[in-house]
């Protein structure tokens, strides 16, 4: 179920959306959250229970689920707990609006609230969600899907992440460019879009480090993951955004774990759940682009540690990350609901 139309889905999956009733039910949705005929569609499907993502979806979703009388689960990212109520409602959104002018109703009457980390639930419960309520679950990733490769020959440094300013890409540039100095053929992989893609494509080539630099907008994941094969570490400079905003448990720390490949991050958000220092690979402050290509430098000149901190992430994602577990677990959850 969604507001805007669900794009076709391989196996095919049953869906509906607002936008499929017109322009008309769409505005009254996004203005108002009134359900109208979500309602009879979900009951015409027998729906049992609701599970959101993100807090602004929650309370969209909480008056379909009061009048259906089925739970409403919700999962929250970072994003939906880390901006400050007055951000939300200054970016004059309508979406990000209602959820700061009816979250009471969705602490109500939702269920239980997923945190994605442990950071997570504490950002979520000062944010106002009921404590009692607030359980970690962490996504997971596929570890059958995504399997450890050989260290690759070429120096290379992958960054998959949308183009904005949270994601820390400009920081990476610029310690990049201590990495070209150091490692002869050293290579930076960006996997991503966005809005800043032209200005970061503008200051790589300040840098003077364009030539080894790979913008390849997004791309699909099963080529996402090919490139973390090809790459002897993984970055995630991520940062707090201007309005607070910062990650919860980012999916490429737990892929680049399953796929055997060492990572380099800043100590932001949940990083340090999915990075162990010294063991799986390095955090190092925000906003530091002399320590993150201190750190890059030394991986890329040391297989024998990316490979061994590989082995230990994949340990890692194997034992608290893993797809089937986390599944199994969110399954026992809904049990439990119903």
């Amino acid at each position: 179920m969604a507001k805007d139309r669900v794009p076709e889905i391989t196996p095919p999956a049953d869906s509906v959306s607002v936008a499929q009733f017109g322009k008309r039910a769409q505005l009254a949705y996004t203005l108002t959250r009134s359900p109208g005929p979500l309602k009879q569609a979900l009951a015409d499907r027998n729906v049992a229970l609701l599970h959101a993502h993100f807090g602004p979806e929650a309370v969209y979703v909480t008056p379909l689920a009061k009048a259906l009388g089925v739970p409403l689960v919700t999962t929250l990212h970072g994003f939906d707990v880390s901006v400050a109520k007055s951000q939300l409602v200054a970016s004059r959104k309508p979406s990000w609006i209602n959820y700061v002018t009816w979250r009471d109703d969705l602490f109500t009457h939702g269920r239980v609230f997923v945190a994605v980390s442990e950071h997570v639930r504490r950002r979520a419960i000062e944010w106002g969600y009921p404590a009692d309520r607030v359980v970690v679950l962490p996504i997971g990733v596929d570890v059958d899907v995504i399997q450890p490769a050989p260290v690759p020959e070429t120096p290379r440094i992958l960054h998959i992440a949308r183009l904005v300013e949270k994601k820390g890409t400009a920081d990476l540039l610029r310690a990049f460019a201590d990495v070209c100095r150091a490692v002869p053929g050293a290579e930076l992989a960006i996997v991503g879009q966005g809005p800043l893609r032209e200005s970061l494509e503008a200051s790589a080539a300040e840098l003077g480090i364009a030539g080894a630099v790979r913008f390849l907008g997004a791309r699909p994941h099963a080529e996402t993951l090919q490139w973390l094969s090809h790459s002897r570490v993984v970055c995630v400079p991520s940062v707090t955004a201007p309005n607070g905003d910062q990650e919860g448990l980012v999916t490429v720390l737990m892929e680049a774990g399953a796929a055997g490949v060492p990572l380099v991050a800043t100590d932001h958000g949940a990083a340090h759940e999915a990075v162990t220092e010294g063991v799986n690979g390095f955090l190092v402050p925000e906003h530091d682009p002399a320590a993150l290509a201190d750190r890059l430098i030394a991986l890329l000149r040391d297989p024998a540690m990316g490979e061994r901190f590989g082995k230990a992430g994949r340990e890692m994602v194997l034992h608290r990350f893993n797809l089937r577990r986390q599944t199994d677990k969110l399954e026992a959850l809904y049990r439990t609901l119903l």
